[in-house]
């Protein structure tokens, strides 16, 4: 059919969508590109999306010294030998049980795990890479011969632009990237995450699944259409397709019985089988549909979920393992929520925090009803969780993502702290989240003013007080209201407290008021969450609670 027919089985490739007009492509702009990428331009052309391919990978920023053709060459027969291609053992880096052949002949599937040793051999560095043998397996129906293919796939490895993450090749970037799909998920997808939630014992689990779907479960026309965008616009575009699978898996199956005993198995199922219910078009249209954070804001969220992995000893060499933990029943006692309950709001928090256990830091019954002992239990703590059950026996609360002793800041006036990863909540009568009103609404802020392709380190704001010692420390945390240009600033009164009060949320309203009794409170619509009061607009406390986070697999 064209030169890029090699290791194509053309029985299994759907050449109805195949057009013969010989195209070009000429644009270099990446506006232009991205709408092009996005509308499957070069989809229907097999020849000229190897050339595409070709063109985009060959203008990968690269390490220096990156294995090329003319390596592969010299390298193959001493690695591979005289061996069958079809046994060969794989490394321990990449699933043995999930490399996909797509629409790949004989020689072409022989060539898949060919291409992963000598990969292996050049790349010593790679201890987890699960994507590696799809995005291998994809490449050779585009590429002339074995040797290219290799070139390709190192130049995408060796990618040495820090704004460009393209391919996980630790388990700790694995892992954190499970995670922040998993926060992604909890903000953008909260009917199929509460589905999850109360469907499996550990979320996380699931959401770990998240490449697999892309790289391992989805068929080759949709995984091609997915690489297409991917190689122009970068990672952010496979976490918009994870979550747009998600969001129809929920659409489809919602209200049916699960078809196996796992939630895990029944999506992937789905994603397998998806031609059945949703085409390319509509997948593409539903990724780019979900208004999601910047690229800063998500490498933000990634860096700091990294970073949590670290202390709790998860190094980029160790192999897959299960790191979350749920909230532990036999260990936990609240006068407020049950063990269920503190789970539902556990799978609400950050992912980087749900590796914890709660910590009880306060609580009015044993500590009393002051002000000044719930600052000196809290401060040194963050985040916090805020659990306050009325003597209407309503039960509402707040997670707080700033340590309260911020507060100081201001000097004797009540100002403003914390981040939009603060929300606020009601559990009883009915169950409510809150979340900052940006994050739903994002057309009310414009994003801060670097360009999004930026280098993180170098679009990063310093903090204002003293520059600590670790570099990571010194970024602005994810969801800082100075990445955002808000139209006023009460938009971001996520949390402030005096002598006199605490109050969370503001702006034509106080989401919580409570007094320095700890006795009496408020609640009513505020801007900053966009929230229905979270209980009797008047209300006394019966309990409150303050809850911390302890981390369990260092102590």
């Amino acid at each position: 059919m064209d030169e890029y027919n090699r290791f194509v089985d053309w029985d299994k490739m759907d050449v109805t969508v195949q057009s013969q007009d010989v195209k070009e492509l000429t644009c270099t702009e990446f506006q232009e590109l991205k709408q092009l990428a996005r509308q499957g331009y070069w989809a229907k052309n097999h020849s000229l999306r190897a050339k595409v391919y070709h063109k985009l990978i060959s203008n990968i920023p690269c390490r220096t010294v990156t294995p090329d053709a003319n390596v592969y060459r010299d390298i193959v027969v001493k690695i591979v030998g005289k061996r069958n291609s079809s046994c060969l053992p794989l490394p321990e880096f990449v699933d043995n049980s999930l490399v996909p052949t797509y629409c790949l002949n004989a020689e072409g599937i022989g060539a898949v795990r060919k291409i992963i040793l000598c990969i292996a051999n050049q790349f010593p560095d790679i201890s987890f890479c699960p994507a590696l043998p799809s995005v291998i397996a994809l490449l050779l129906h585009y590429s002339k011969d074995e040797a290219e293919c290799f070139e390709q796939v190192c130049r995408i490895l060796a990618c040495n632009d820090p704004s460009k993450h393209l391919i996980d090749q630790t388990f700790l970037a694995f892992e954190s990237s499970c995670m922040t799909f998993g926060d992604l998920v909890n903000k953008y997808c909260q009917a199929a995450h509460k589905l999850m939630v109360a469907v499996s014992e550990d979320v996380l689990e699931v959401y770990s699944d998240w490449q697999r779907w892309l790289f391992g479960e989805l068929p080759m026309v949709y995984v091609a259409r997915v690489f297409d965008v991917f190689l122009v616009e970068g990672y952010k575009v496979l976490y918009r397709v994870a979550l747009a699978l998600l969001k129809f898996f929920h659409k489809v199956r919602a209200g049916q019985p699960m078809e196996s005993d796992s939630i895990q198995q029944d999506i992937r199922a789905f994603v397998r089988d998806i031609a059945k219910s949703v085409s390319p078009e509509r997948l593409l249209e539903k990724a780019f549909a979900i208004r999601l954070f910047s690229r800063k804001e998500i490498q933000l969220l990634q860096m700091a979920n990294e970073k949590a992995l670290q202390q709790k000893g998860i190094t980029v060499k160790q192999k897959r393992q299960n790191v979350h933990l749920a909230v532990h029943a036999e260990n936990f006692k609240s006068e407020i929520v049950s063990v269920k309950e503190m789970r539902d709001i556990w799978s609400w928090i950050p992912e980087r925090f749900a590796l914890c256990q709660p910590l009880l830091l306060f609580t009015t019954l044993e500590h009393g009803c002051s002000l000044s002992r719930f600052y000196s239990h809290s401060e040194g703590h963050e985040p916090t969780l805020l659990l306050i059950k009325t003597t209407a026996k309503e039960v509402c609360g707040a997670y707080l993502s700033t340590d309260w002793s911020e507060r100081r800041r201001g000097g004797n006036k009540l100002s403003f702290f914390g981040t939009g990863e603060c929300f606020v909540f009601r559990l009883q009568p009915e169950v409510e989240r809150y979340e900052w009103v940006i994050i739903k609404h994002p057309e009310l802020a414009t994003t801060g003013s670097e360009p999004e392709n930026h280098a993180l380190l170098a679009s990063s704001t310093l903090s204002s007080d003293s520059v600590p010692s670790d570099p990571s420390d010194r970024l602005s945390p994810f969801l800082s209201a100075r990445h955002f240009n808000l139209p006023s600033k009460t938009a971001s009164m996520f949390m402030a407290g005096s002598s006199e009060c605490i109050i969370i949320g503001g702006g034509d309203g106080q989401a919580l008021y409570l007094d320095a009794d700890l006795n009496h409170g408020r609640t009513s619509h505020c801007n900053t969450f966009n929230n229905q009061p979270l209980c009797s607009e008047s209300f006394q406390i019966s309990v409150l609670e303050v809850w911390g986070f302890r981390d369990t697999m260092n102590g």
